[in-house]
This record gives structure tokens, sequence and C-alpha cells, in this order.
């Protein structure tokens, strides 16, 4: 049977979403820049998540409402 467009290639569809949330990584990372910030004191760790978490949220959610189409003007 031969391979169609999709079946030949899954990640093309995939490589084309626009990303809605930031990855485990990318909140972790945010998070240890919060822990460094505050001088490496340990127990905020769920405070830094969130803080990370919410911020890459709206990050992400700016980013997607620039790719919408402006209006056009009459």
């Amino acid at each position: 049977m031969p391979k169609t467009r999709e079946s030949s290639s899954p990640t093309i569809g995939k490589s084309r979403k626009a990303k809605t949330h930031p990855t485990r990584e990318q909140i972790a990372l945010r998070a240890y820049h919060f822990y460094l910030e505050r001088g490496g004191v340990p127990g905020n760790e769920l405070e830094d998540w969130t803080r990370a978490e919410r911020e890459l949220l709206e990050k992400y959610s700016k980013s997607r409402g620039k790719t919408s189409p402006k209006p056009i003007a009459a």
C-alpha cells in the first residue's frame, strides 16, 4: 500500500501547530531562575513553580494572539 502524505510525515502537522502551553522543562528552568534570584534559599519551590507557570502561560497566550490577522481598515 502506498504511503499517504499524512502517514509518511506525521511530525509536519505537529510542528505547524502553535504552542499553547510551556513544557515542564521550561517551567522548571524558569522556577530555577526564581530560586537563584532569591539567593538559593530553599522553601519556596511551589511558589517558584506556580509563578513560573503563570508567567510562561501568559507569555504563550500573548504570542499566540500576535499571530491572529489584523482587521482590515474600511
